[in-house]
């Protein structure tokens, strides 16, 4: 049964100005359209590649890719060539259809060895096959971005991966600590990544893929409205962001918040938080033991939840009401 919990960790923010943060969100979201898609221009060298006309879908994949390349200590160029492939085979999202047996974001084919339907279907597998193929091929560093991608992919259409270079570049750069982007990088930005960069906030490194992907999930439903019951993608409650966040990173969890708080393994100490960890107040229907409210800590003093009726997703700080209310904290993945 959860516990009344004395929050101890510092926050790395003033309160006054973190708490800002959800009401500017509040402001961009008013006028803006979140499905926007470019995120920034991001710079490297001399040169320039702009990441452009990407969802937040389609980003929350491509830093899937990046992750797992890092997690498997693949070298440079590995990772920017398999968002190439990526881009070329899918456009970065993770279908369920393609040529004959063909699925993913890499469009694997079960038939060819690449894993069953269920696996190819989820990022993190298919990148780490990406990669263990990759790795397997002689000289492949020293290959084109298209040479490489092709001595995996064999496709019919060898030549198509060279376009996104320079696309891929940007986002393997971003997405590996090489760049970070800020709201000053590009006129067009989209409303997740202007409200986290306004709170100073960046998915930190090291953070396990399919925690990425929840992260990123739940930013992108930034300014959408508290829905009772909701769970996308016009509106949301409180679980129904988390329970959906998390099936985007190909974990399940239950609906509601007091299923939710038995979840995974239980943290005691809140300086042992971690990104994707759900935290549980007594919200405004719920109790102690029976939690009726859940947000999803994202690091840096931050959280991203529902809030309730009349308000929409916002970001908000650990301090002031979750610090003094916080009863749970659950690990949905180890």
């Amino acid at each position: 049964m959860p516990v009344k919990l004395t929050i101890g960790a510092a926050i790395s923010a003033p309160l006054l100005a973190v708490a800002a943060v959800a009401a500017i969100a509040g402001a961009i979201v008013a006028g803006s359209d979140s499905s926007t898609t470019s995120i920034c221009t991001a710079g490297f060298g001399q040169a320039s590649a702009h990441i452009g006309n990407l969802s937040p879908v389609q980003l929350g994949n491509a830093q899937i890719i990046a992750e797992v390349g890092v997690g498997m200590g693949v070298p440079a160029p590995g990772e920017t060539i398999a968002i190439a492939t990526a881009l070329q085979e899918s456009g970065l999202q993770n279908l369920n259809y393609g040529d004959r047996d063909s699925l993913g974001l890499f469009q694997q084919r079960p038939s060819q060895g690449w894993g069953n339907p269920a696996q190819i279907l989820t990022p993190t597998f298919a990148a780490q096959q990406f990669y263990s193929r990759l790795l397997q091929v002689p000289g492949w560093r020293s290959m084109s971005t298209t040479g490489a991608a092709q001595a995996v992919q064999r496709s019919g259409f060898p030549g198509a991966y060279a376009k996104w270079q320079d696309e891929a570049a940007a986002l393997a750069m971003t997405f590996t600590g090489g760049l970070k982007c800020s709201p000053e990088d590009s006129s067009d930005v989209t409303v997740a990544a202007v409200a986290a960069n306004l709170a100073g906030y960046h998915i930190p490194a090291g953070v396990p893929a399919p925690i990425v992907a929840a992260i990123s999930f739940a930013l992108a439903q930034l300014g959408k409205p508290y829905v009772w019951g909701g769970t996308g993608p016009a509106g949301w409650d409180c679980s129904g962001l988390m329970m959906m966040a998390y099936r985007a990173a190909g974990v399940t969890i239950p609906r509601g918040s007091i299923a939710q708080s038995t979840v995974g393994v239980p943290v005691y100490d809140t300086q042992q938080l971690r990104p994707g960890d759900l935290l549980f107040v007594p919200g405004s229907d719920g109790t102690v033991s029976a939690p009726g409210h859940v947000g999803m800590y994202l690091g840096q003093g931050m959280l991203v939840e529902a809030p309730h009726t009349g308000l929409k997703v916002q970001l908000s700080p650990m301090a002031g009401y979750w610090r003094e209310n916080l009863v749970a904290i659950r690990r949905a993945i180890q």
